[in-house]
């Protein structure tokens, strides 16, 4: 019953018989929605690593940013060439953790502005987030390239404006586990040589890994702030705004939920965190020119909607049906957004349930003639699990 309403919404936005079981299968809701039967405490709590970068962040504000990373970040002693993630040096210092000062190879990663270059510490729904932003196209790129892509040259698309890194093994916080190791009575010690104590670790990574969002302040979506009429400067803070938490929402969503991919469900869920973050209520236009169909039905190459199409992509035919997928459910989720919600601050215990309902769904749900009302019920459920007050939505 419920593919035969999801196979009518999709025939409705123009998919054929064959375009309907392509985006079936293409729309397949794989998050672990088992964890939102009994609703965790919200937000998340801090994970592990959060500690070493609030000491870090304090560091920052009195020596700079820039300074404080490279200390801890082995990739900004490497320069970015052709070969570099080959290199004796450059695996010494990010795969065993060999001082860099150490290595001849070690000559600094160029950064004309390293004043541009902040750190924060975002509280989000997954909990606390070490934030780096880079206030420069330049410094953007350098930062993507030395730790996105080992300090290869690779190409940087225009658009893109966000890096989130998981799964960081983080040299500095090794060192810590080392030093409380040795200190240790060696009677007491469960093993005999640093390499095994190492090797025990392994199994425990959040003690030694850590997650970072890398962020810049151009254009969200390669949009021009004229497009959105506003000033260069005022679009620059919404559209770091928007970056910061469309990517808290990706870490919500791999946290809670064990799963981020590259589909329209997981980019309405992170482009409506953002929007709201940067306008204070979801605004179904701003998402429509993010992903090209401001001129809807047409589609403006270029736009982000394509950057979601799948692998294998989907057909033309099914490419085009996804788009009216994509403008019912923003319609949707503004009239759900402005009922249950409101033009308030919001707690992030009200993102984070607004965040999972959305998530309960499939994007054919969200743009189901009644997908403002199923998910304004979704919420409510949660909000009820959760011991939210419902009236007046989940921050009264």
């Amino acid at each position: 019953m419920i593919w035969q309403l999801q196979a009518s919404v999709l025939a409705g936005c123009g998919a054929s018989d064959g375009e309907i079981a392509e985006l079936l299968a293409y729309g397949e809701n794989v998050f672990d929605l088992g964890a939102l039967a009994a609703v965790p405490a919200l937000p998340l709590p801090d994970e592990p690593f959060v500690a070493f970068w609030e000491a870090r962040v304090g560091e920052a504000r009195e020596r700079g940013a820039a300074a404080v990373l490279r200390e801890h970040l082995p990739q900004l002693h490497f320069p970015i060439r052709e070969g570099m993630s080959g290199s004796a040096d450059y695996l010494a210092a990010t795969r065993r953790g060999v001082a860099p000062a150490s290595l001849p190879e070690a000559t600094g990663l160029p950064l004309a502005r390293p004043e541009r270059i902040e750190l924060e510490l975002h509280a989000s729904p997954a909990g606390r987030i070490p934030i780096v932003i880079a206030r420069g196209r330049e410094e953007f790129v350098a930062l993507v390239r030395a730790l996105g892509g080992r300090n290869e040259p690779r190409p940087v698309p225009p658009s893109q404006g966000a890096l989130a890194i998981s799964g960081y093994t983080n040299w500095s916080r090794v060192g810590e586990l080392r030093a409380r190791w040795e200190g240790e009575d060696p009677a007491r010690r469960e093993t005999a040589t640093w390499g095994e104590e190492m090797a025990r670790w392994k199994a425990r990574p959040e003690l030694y890994q850590d997650r970072l969002i890398l962020l810049s302040d151009g254009p969200y979506s390669a949009v021009p702030a004229a497009a959105m009429g506003l000033g260069d400067e005022d679009w620059g803070e919404l559209s770091l705004a928007i970056r910061r938490d469309h990517e808290c929402a990706h870490y919500f969503t791999r946290r809670l939920l064990g799963s981020m991919r590259n589909r329209l469900l997981d980019e309405l869920i992170a482009d409506y965190a953002g929007i709201v973050a940067a306008a204070g209520r979801f605004r179904a236009d701003w998402l429509l020119r993010f992903l090209g169909l401001e001129g809807f039905p047409r589609y403006r190459p270029g736009g982000r909607l394509e950057v979601y199409r799948g692998d294998p992509p989907l057909s033309d035919g099914a490419f085009r049906a996804l788009g009216a997928v994509a403008h019912a459910a923003a319609a949707n989720l503004e009239r759900f957004d402005a009922v249950e919600l409101g033009a308030r601050p919001r707690a992030l215990a009200s993102q984070a349930l607004a965040l999972a309902a959305i998530a309960s769904h499939r994007a054919e749900d969200l743009a189901a003639p009644d997908g403002a009302e199923s998910l304004a019920r979704a919420l409510r459920d949660l909000s009820r699990r959760a011991g939210l007050r419902e009236s007046g939505g989940p921050d009264a």
